[in-house]
């Protein structure tokens, strides 16, 4: 089984930190594991449904994996849902100033804001409106069928989180997850329950300390349960098969 998996820091953010993509308690790789397969992960920091799309359009090493995959893994929408009091433009562009003082003082400030703007809006904006994560998931499951009509699609649900950073707030994930539902329901998407497996490992901070990473506890679960999803709909890709 060979499994392509656009994801988020959730993919690769161990208890401690952010890992290499090969590490084998990782959930991508605990799911290839138990499915006796292989995993290939593209991934970033803060990814949303959107990140994914860009990746499967704009990544020429993606684009050579999609021939050799049987299941495509959308571990997307879970970031999408957090409150983003800037503009997310603003916010990724705070990397670009310069001088480095100017860039740590103005990042700073935006840290130390987000979490009293996020519980003063009620963690609105999002960072991606549900009707955007939908419509991103939806292209890139559409263009890989069109382009591989062999692979497999498979999805998540948004997770949770208890994140001091955002002061706690999640306020835009119920809308984003019954707009992923509705997605998922009609463009035949099977969708893994997140919050179901890792609620209590994120909310009594079993994970990682950031309160919204997740410990390997987490991992373990998230990957076992996806293995199971992946058996129930799976089938050999035919592209490269031997003869």
């Amino acid at each position: 089984m060979r499994l392509l998996v656009l994801g988020d820091s959730l993919t690769f953010h161990g208890p401690r930190g952010p890992l290499p993509a090969d590490h084998p308690r990782l959930w991508p790789n605990v799911c290839a594991s138990a499915l006796g397969g292989h995993a290939e992960l593209a991934a970033g920091f803060g990814w949303t449904a959107r990140d994914a799309w860009w990746s499967l359009t704009g990544d020429p090493r993606v684009w050579s994996l999609l021939p050799r995959t049987d299941v495509l893994v959308l571990a997307v929408g879970h970031m999408d849902t957090l409150p983003s009091p800037l503009p997310t433009f603003l916010r990724q562009g705070l990397r670009y100033l310069r001088p480095d003082a100017v860039r740590r003082r103005a990042r700073t400030a935006y840290r130390a804001a987000q979490p009293v703007l996020s519980r003063l809006l009620g963690g609105r904006p999002v960072a991606l409106p549900p009707h955007l994560t939908v419509r991103y998931l939806d292209d890139s499951a559409r263009a890989v069928r069109a382009l591989e009509p062999g692979i497999r699609v498979v999805g998540m649900t948004p997770s949770v989180h208890r994140s001091p950073a955002y002061a706690g707030v999640h306020g835009g994930r119920a809308a984003a997850e019954r707009a992923v539902r509705a997605w998922a329901a009609g463009a035949d998407v099977p969708l893994l329950d997140v919050p179901a497996l890792v609620g209590g490992h994120v909310r009594s901070r079993r994970g990682n300390p950031d309160g919204m990473h997740w410990g390997w506890e987490g991992h373990e679960l998230v990957g076992n349960a996806m293995a199971e999803l992946v058996r129930t709909v799976a089938v050999g890709h035919p592209t490269g098969s031997e003869p």
